[in-house]
């Protein structure tokens, strides 16, 4: 996660926790829930018999080892009882199942968690699956990865695989077991080993939560049952050469493996439909012998793509998808089928003049924008609740998601591929993983020989699962350190041999591989409070270079998420104690409170009167928090010098109720911080430099913008006018470009302490293109950097922004609206500032909320949080599901820094 060089920079927990991916197994959460397996037996999967077919086990029954008395052979034999096992779904850690199955309460909530016990989770688990095969003819094969973190797998009474086998996450296994499957039920058990990050080369939790207790371990990738003839297809896979800069053609070349598992020689027919283009081969295979059939446009002029179909990132052009399919026959008769999905693009990320990663997308730079992604932590997987996270981070503006480890299943690189989302993946730090060269101190123990060969295949298999996918744009072999040359070569083998086509990354720190030279991104930090004035800052975390995790570390959510998560009692203690260890920010020390946080809260804010008056502080100081981040590395991408190339704000979301690292909450409530991003990241934005006083246009689409009028003008928080200033006839160049129409100031007569600058941009046209309203201090946030360390660096004197303490309340009315079509709807909201004074009205938030005040989630605003000045208005809309409503009418909650809060009908 960051680096630790010393001794001092480590963790001071162990780290527990390890797994990966999802299952279906669980309960509910906002706007998604889990399918819930039936109690009882496993249900029964029906395989068919058509060839090239491949069918998941439907799921499992678990059971602790500790308490099954019965022979290996016994358990994986049609038939047995299963008596008081524990239903699972397909994809199921055993935490995941025991939950579903009501074992244990909300893990989620307090510290309920605490109360699972580790020592059940230290033995093996059985998982065992049947399965149904009309045709035993038809060879078979079980495919699956997933096993965290390893299992011996049994089928119809016979060991097929040991342990020592099937070990680590990610290797992918394909069993043989056409002899052992019969016509009628089969079965297929797998006794799975606890697992252990430090020692295993699975999937840890670092200090993103509390690990939960059986650290993951299952089955959390399908298992599936395969059905072929002789000869199979392997490995198909598409590489794309696009021609840059003009994109007129592509070359595409198309392989597959073709095995033929007989004892006798055969030819078979290998057929491939891409488009409009057909093509066709004989390929001879010896007894059990493969071979690697290729097409290219030498041979295939139909491969030669003229005008081809360019997938872009989302805002830059569309997402079009190629589709391959394959046959191979064998006399006539189709022995196995294979398909890809796939997009003509092309990525290079060389070093800039700084020794910075800069990415081109299709010939283009681009600044890369993201956050930093979480599964859930117990690997449930939600193909809905992952879609609406990552249509959160359209809404925001971000293009990328990083994934440290936790490599998400398949879908969801497909819900990247089809919304433009870019996917940074890689490897972890803190654990295993990194275990050579950790630092001093750090968990992960040192490889054995018998690791090398778990990583290489770690490595091979997900290559060739992500290599296809337009949306993975390089993957990171290591985070906080970089491998030495003998891992290096390890996994460099394995991406060439799975024919990897984009650029591979050192690590995620500043640091170097002997192959690949320099990583080209910083580990800088922060990862807890920093000013927002910090981010322009050339140096450490600030704008400059590729930054590929920091933030200003905790996110507080909204007084409805803290509801559901905490005790009256700990709700009590977290506005009144800074001191008091935070059971829901993290296991570190480092991060075990909120004290940094909570002192520069009440330093500039006041310190807080009542838990909302601490919950509405922090949404004031995420929301510019967050901004500042994003406006700082948005501004910074076109600098001449020391260019800002990457920002990955740590994280996007959290794997359970936390208390940091987070833009949208575990309930997808949205608050300060999101909405701060949302507007920052805007396509054409008006934005405040902290350290220059420059206001600037920044403009995040391809094409220029002329003829704008930028305005800026400073308020006393009584809404006294101190300052006006207006600049016509502003012009801004496209891909993220800014100008610079004007600077305030140093000094303004008369202007308060705490006092309000909006900003606005019109257009051409006159109408409001970008608002954008600062609260600032004549007294500036003080940095001690001498003092910085890995995680934040110090401030020693706080600007002052008590004064917004001051404002007077001022009332905001509002109307809605809604309506429903093909189960989406729309609520519209117009809100005006009825006020007879001259205050505004600060960050006015708008909720969507039911018949019983409970916010309606997932949801997309146009706008939120939104200040408005005596006589203004503005009109908002709200876009979600209509079933998230529950049957009852929606309504509006408004409320705000200084707006008193009420509740209308939208109707």
């Amino acid at each position: 996660m960051f680096p630790r060089p010393a001794p001092a920079r480590r963790y001071a927990v162990t780290v527990l926790v390890l797994g990966l991916l999802a299952s279906l197994t669980s309960g509910a959460w906002a706007g998604a829930r889990h399918p819930v397996p039936p109690r009882g037996p496993a249900r029964v999967t029906r395989v068919p018999s058509a060839a090239g077919s491949g069918t998941p086990l439907t799921g499992y029954a678990v059971q602790s080892s500790a308490k099954v008395t019965d022979s290996p052979e016994a358990v994986s034999s049609p038939g047995y009882p299963a008596q008081g096992w524990y239903p699972a779904g397909p994809r199921s850690t055993v935490l995941a199942a025991l939950l579903a199955d009501g074992v244990y309460a909300d893990p989620f909530f307090s510290t309920n968690q605490q109360k699972i016990p580790e020592a059940d989770f230290q033995v093996p688990w059985w998982y065992r699956s049947d399965f149904t095969v009309d045709d035993p003819a038809h060879r078979t094969y079980l495919d699956f990865s997933g096993v965290v973190s390893a299992a011996d797998v049994y089928v119809n009474g016979h060991q097929v695989a040991t342990a020592k086998d099937v070990a680590g996450a990610y290797t992918r296994h394909e069993l043989d077991v056409t002899s052992l499957v019969g016509a009628g039920t089969n079965t297929v058990a797998f006794r799975v080993r606890p697992d252990d990050p430090d020692k295993d080369l699975t999937m840890g939790w670092i200090d993103w939560l509390q690990p939960p207790p059986d650290r993951n371990m299952g089955i959390v990738r399908d298992v599936v049952v395969r059905r072929g003839g002789p000869v199979a297809l392997r490995d198909a896979h598409v590489v794309t050469r696009l021609a840059v800069p003009s994109l007129a053609t592509a070359d595409l070349t198309v392989t597959a493996q073709a095995r033929n598992d007989t004892g006798a020689p055969v030819t078979a027919r290998i057929t491939g439909t891409l488009g409009s283009t057909t093509f066709t081969r004989q390929v001879p295979l010896a007894a059990h012998a493969s071979k690697t059939v290729t097409f290219s446009p030498a041979d295939t002029p139909g491969l030669h793509l003229s005008a081809p179909k360019v997938w872009w990132p989302a805002g830059m052009g569309g997402q079009p998808l190629y589709g391959l399919d394959l046959t191979a026959s064998v006399a006539g008769t189709t022995s196995d089928t294979a398909h890809e999905s796939f997009g003509v693009r092309d990525v290079q990320a060389p070093l800039n003049a700084d020794g910075a990663r800069q990415y081109r997308i299709n010939g283009r730079k681009l600044l890369i924008k993201g956050g930093g992604w979480s599964p859930d932590e117990f690997l449930r997987w939600d193909s809905r609740y992952a879609e609406d996270r990552l249509k959160y981070a359209l809404d925001l503006g971000l293009n990328t998601i990083r994934l440290e480890g936790h490599l998400e299943p398949d879908e969801f690189f497909d819900l990247a591929d089809r919304y433009g989302i870019l996917t940074l993946p890689g490897w972890e730090c803190c654990d295993k993983w990194e275990g050579n060269v950790n630092g001093s101190g750090e968990p992960g123990e040192p490889w054995t020989d018998a690791d090398y060969p778990v990583a290489k295949a770690s490595m091979a298999a997900e290559a060739a699962r992500l290599r296809d996918h337009p949306s993975v744009i390089s993957f990171l072999i290591g985070s906080d350190f970089a491998p030495d040359a003998t891992i290096e070569k390890t996994y460099l083998d394995a991406l060439k041999g799975a024919d990897w086509p984009d650029p591979v990354v050192s690590a995620a720190s500043d640091n170097a591989s002997p192959q690949l030279g320099s990583s080209g991104m910083k580990m800088t930090g922060p990862y807890d409070w920093v000013p927002p004035d910090y981010w322009y800052a050339k140096r450490e975390g600030g704008a400059t270079g590729f930054n590929s995790e920091t933030s200003a570390g905790p996110s507080i959510p909204t007084l409805d998420t803290l509801r559901r998560m905490l005790t009256p009692a700990e709700l009590d203690t977290l506005w009144k104690d800074p001191a008091a260890k935070q059971y829901h920010r993290s296991p570190s020390s480092v991060f075990g409170t909120l004290k940094i946080y909570d002192a520069a809260l009440a330093g500039r804010y006041g310190a807080p009167t009542s838990l909302a008056d601490y919950v509405r502080k922090a949404q004031l100081a995420q929301y510019e928090n967050v901004r500042a981040q994003f406006e700082a590395y948005d501004r910074g991408a076109t600098d001449a010098s020391k260019p800002s190339t990457g920002v990955i704000h740590w994280m996007f979301n959290s794997g359970w109720t936390s208390l940091h690292w987070q833009l949208t909450d575990r309930y997808l409530d949205q608050g300060g911080a999101y909405f701060g991003a949302k507007k920052a990241n805007e396509p054409l934005h008006i934005q405040y430099g902290y350290v220059d006083r420059s206001v600037a246009v920044v403009n995040h689409r391809h094409g220029s913008a002329t003829g704008l009028t930028a305005r800026a003008t400073l308020f006393d928080p009584d809404g006294t006018q101190k300052y006006d200033k207006t600049v016509r006839g502003v012009s801004v160049g496209g891909d993220g470009a800014h100008s610079t129409p004007l600077t305030l100031p140093s000094s303004v007569a008369g202007l308060s302490s705490t006092y309000l600058l909006r900003l606005v941009l019109t257009g051409a046209d006159g109408k409001e293109v970008s608002r954008n309203v600062y609260w600032l201090s004549t007294r500036p946030d003080t940095l001690d950097w001498s003092r910085t360390t890995w995680y934040y660096t110090p401030t020693t004197s706080y600007a002052d922004l008590a004064g917004l303490t001051s404002m007077t309340r001022v009332p905001v009315s509002a109307t809605a609206t809604s309506r429903s079509s093909d189960g989406t709807s729309t609520t519209t909201v117009t809100l005006r500032n009825t006020g007879s004074g001259k205050t505004p009205s600060l960050l006015t938030d708008v909720h969507l909320v039911d018949a019983l005040g409970k916010p309606v989630l997932p949801v997309r605003w146009s706008d939120n949080e939104v200040s408005l000045w005596p006589g203004e208005s503005v009109t908002l809309t709200a876009t979600f599901r209509t079933a998230d409503l529950h049957g009852s009418a929606p309504s509006v909650r408004v409320s705000g820094w200084n707006t008193p809060e009420r509740t209308v009908p939208a109707a």
